[in-house]
């Protein structure tokens, strides 16, 4: 059985974490032990030096008893009692030594009445050993004084004395036995306690004359000064208890070693049986930890293979371990639940992908995959073509009749798509909103022309859904490849081009022209470069002068702007106004045009001037404009009444109560109103009597007409008639001949502009013409 583990993995870490716990708390244990026999054993070692403090001093009073004894039973000998009587010295002394011998007594001596020495025997004899027993001879002769310990050469000697009476006391018997290594080793051996007995030597160095250590320990014991508590000796531990005696002669001491190693030795067992129990129940647990990773780790890197299988999109393959009932097994279900439900979330996502959800078809996505697929098919001279269609007046079907009438609507012309197709090969898809395609496999252009002309034969046909008949038609446009694009996206897109240029043109179905493509590049161009024309200075100003025909004097002019394009030249207005009103940019150039203007009237030379600036549809309906225009007046000095606003009819009527309420703000600030190329648009005259407009502005179709057609010199007449019954002034635009202008003021015009007054010139060019 093999493990693989990963370091950062989670089994790996819960395992190692658990090992480390269990051998930190083994060791904790571990060392709580040895501690606790660490100090057991001193506690222990601790009672046997009290117990071996007095044995050694109950064998020092046992050898004084002895010592006693035997000096009483010379004192009351017969014969040694007589020769003390006759002064007999050398029988004294031979009954002393002969005494001391048998006893074992290392020195015996008699004393007089007077405690002066008058016979001694000593093994080793010192000079002034007479001496010291005549000091201490007072001492011992006390009656509750024991044995003394003396210093004799340095060697501690046990002397005790008695009297001897006669009944009298006639004399003193003094014996003494040396401290010596049996009593030491007495001790060793009743205790297991080493000994060392140490004197002070008159040059204050220390000597031992009694030890048990080793020769080794002990020169270690003799280096070491002040008070000793242990002592590390060949690798143990000997813990000290230090006995003072009251020794005559010199200080005395006697060391009592115990060895630690000793006392702990029977605890060895049961920390080596401990560590052994440590080792067994960590490899124990690392072979349990193992087999229930393994438990753990094979399922779930088996869900983490279905994991894998899921992100890479494979949801077919069912999880293992689903049948476990703990919570291995809840987690398998889980993720298997999750993997059946994502399947099928899934599979939906890809339908609504690559399908239309309303009529059932293809949409783009999956419409540019077969196309893609289809030229692969095709290969080297094969031919296919692509037909988009755009349905015409469909907002207004969505506006009159509702969405669910155009969602129906929709799916009619899904189904009539697919009939047209018929048994041909290839494939109708709706591109989105109102647009559709064709693919026509294999297709070439007189195939993709015939078939776009069915459709729109299909499509004139008026269709009749829900009690309501709608009539329609489309703009369709043809791309074939290889002969109009050489790649999949490029062939929808010239298809698109070709249908927006049928759409315009009103024409029928038309095949990509390269022409139609250039223009529209230019004019995405055209609409990039305008974002920046503003900010790179490139706009001008220009106006264009109204002559007021009661006095023949020019009060007012038209602003009009005009771009220099740096490379193009002076771009004509309807190449880029158009394009901007649809992208909303119309905003800024409004904006820019007012401030312009403002900072031309706001000009000494301009004093009494009224220029007209154009608002779009956008900006009409603009919620801030009129705030926009005043901070611009507040900026530059400039009245309102400087001013007057034309909004065209359309602008109007795309949403008659926000333009009324704007239009009623505007006129509230002060602005002038007029209504800009009247007669064109569709505007109720009784709506109109409730705008706060100030002039009607006659589009210059009608007036440039006067001439030629009586119809469009009636529309004059009548526009003039009608704007002063309602209190308005007029302004015909479009005045080119002398002719013109004179039937305008024949008819009551208030204002004209035009050619033959004025063309349209640059600011600093007009104030210029207005100064002459």
């Amino acid at each position: 059985m093999t493990f693989s583990f990963n370091r950062r993995s989670l089994i790996t870490r819960l395992v190692g974490l658990s090992l480390l716990l269990l051998l930190f708390v083994q060791l904790a244990g571990f060392f709580v032990v040895r501690d606790s026999i660490a100090r057991n054993a001193r506690m222990q070692i601790a009672r046997e030096f009290d117990t071996g403090e007095k044995v050694w001093l109950r064998l020092l009073d046992q050898n004084a008893e002895k010592l006693r004894q035997s000096a009483a039973l010379l004192a009351a000998d017969y014969g040694f009692r007589s020769a003390v009587s006759s002064d007999d010295l050398e029988t004294i002394a031979s009954a002393l030594e002969n005494n001391g011998q048998r006893i074992g007594a290392a020195m015996t001596a008699l004393l007089d009445t007077s405690l002066r020495v008058r016979a001694i025997s000593a093994q080793t004899p010192g000079a002034d050993l007479s001496a010291t027993l005549a000091s201490l001879a007072p001492a011992l002769a006390e009656p509750s004084q024991g044995g003394r310990i003396v210093l004799v050469d340095g060697q501690p000697y046990q002397l005790v004395m008695v009297p001897m009476r006669a009944p009298l006391v006639v004399g003193w018997v003094l014996m003494g036995f040396p401290v010596g290594a049996p009593l030491a080793e007495e001790m060793q051996r009743l205790l297991g306690v080493q000994l060392v007995l140490q004197v002070r030597r008159a040059d204050g160095s220390l000597a031992a004359p009694v030890s048990t250590l080793p020769v080794q320990a002990l020169q270690m014991l003799q280096g070491m000064k002040g008070e000793i508590r242990e002592l590390e000796a060949g690798g143990s531990t000997l813990l000290v208890r230090e006995i003072r005696l009251d020794a005559v002669g010199g200080e005395t001491r006697v060391l009592l070693l115990r060895s630690m190693d000793d006392v702990v030795a029977p605890y060895r067992n049961l920390q080596l049986l401990l560590a052994i129990i440590t080792v067994g129940g960590v490899l124990l647990f690392a072979l349990g930890s193992g087999l229930m990773a393994r438990r753990l780790t094979t399922p779930l890197r088996s869900l983490l293979f279905a994991t894998q299988r899921l992100s890479r999109g494979d949801y077919s393959v069912p999880l293992e371990d689903v049948e476990r009932h703990d919570e291995i097994g809840n987690l398998a279900r889980s993720f298997d639940r999750m993997r059946v439900d994502i399947a099928a979330q899934q599979a939906e996502i890809r339908h609504l992908a690559y399908w239309d959800r309303l009529t059932g078809l293809p949409n783009r996505e999956n419409f540019r995959d077969s196309v893609q697929q289809s030229i692969a098919r095709s290969g080297v001279g094969g031919e296919l073509a692509i037909i988009t269609l755009d349905l015409d007046r469909f907002k207004h079907v969505n506006d009159v009749l509702g969405y669910a009438f155009g969602d129906q609507l929709l799916k009619t012309v899904a189904g009539k798509l697919a009939d047209v197709l018929g048994e041909a090969s290839g494939v109708v898809a709706r591109l989105g909103g109102n647009e559709f395609a064709l693919l026509l496999e294999p297709g070439n252009p007189a195939q993709a022309t015939e078939l776009a002309a069915r459709v729109a034969r299909c499509l004139e046909v008026p269709l009749a859904i829900a009690e309501q008949t709608v009539d329609l038609s489309a703009g369709i446009g043809i791309a074939c490849w290889p002969a109009d694009a050489q790649d999949v996206d490029t062939l929808l897109s010239r298809s698109e081009i070709a249908m927006y240029v049928a759409k315009r043109k009103l024409e029928g179905p038309l095949r990509y022209d390269p022409a139609y493509d250039s223009a529209s590049t230019q004019t995405l161009s055209l609409l990039t470069e305008l974002r920046r024309a503003v900010d790179q200075g490139e706009l001008r100003l220009f106006l264009q002068p109204k002559v007021n025909l009661a006095d023949g004097v020019t009060h007012a002019a038209e602003a009009l702007v005009r771009w220099e394009h740096p490379q193009r030249g002076l771009v004509p207005p309807m190449q880029f106004i158009p394009f901007a009103e649809q992208t909303g940019y119309i905003r800024q150039l409004t904006l820019w045009m007012f401030e312009e203007t403002a900072r031309l009237l706001a000009t000494p030379a301009a004093a009494g001037l009224r220029v007209s600036v154009n608002l779009s549809t956008r900006d009409l309906l603009d919620l801030e404009l009129s705030a926009r225009l005043g901070r611009l007046l507040e900026a530059h000095g400039v009245p309102a009444s400087a001013f007057c606003l034309e909004i065209t009819e359309s602008a109007i009527m795309d949403d008659p109560q926000r333009a009324e309420a704007m239009l009623n703000r505007l006129s509230e600030q002060g602005f002038k109103l007029s209504i800009d190329d009247f007669g064109t648009g569709y505007s109720s005259l009784a709506y109109l009597k409730r705008l706060p407009v100030d002039e009607l502005k006659i589009d210059k179709s009608f007036v440039m007409g006067m001439e030629t057609d009586a119809d469009d010199a009636i529309i004059v007449r009548s526009t003039i008639d009608l704007a002063h019954n309602l209190g308005l002034s007029v302004v015909a635009e479009g005045v080119e001949t002398a002719a013109i202008l004179e039937r305008l003021r024949a008819l009551g015009c208030d204002e004209v502009q035009g050619y033959h007054i004025s063309r349209p010139m640059p600011a600093s060019a007009f104030m210029e013409w207005l100064r002459k």
